[in-house]
């Protein structure tokens, strides 16, 4: 089961969602973190932290979960 993290705008940047999803603190843990941690977006490994997040896309890290992106609105 993934949780689902709400955005109000059209997308959301890979970064930002993972600081929404309290994955990361800050911003600048971002670079680093998807450095030493796989990160799969919509099944495909991802490492751009300015990657565009739509509402649907699932977003999957290891040893950190399943999280879905949906709609505040």
């Amino acid at each position: 089961m993934s949780e689902e993290i709400g955005i109000s705008t059209e997308y959301i940047p890979l970064g930002q969602f993972l600081k929404l999803a309290n994955v990361v603190e800050s911003g600048g843990m971002v670079k680093i973190f998807l450095a030493e941690f796989e990160v799969n977006v919509n099944g495909e490994p991802e490492n751009r932290r300015g990657r565009k997040l739509y509402v649907g896309d699932t977003v999957e890290i290891e040893e950190f979960g399943s999280y879905t992106v949906v709609s505040e609105g």
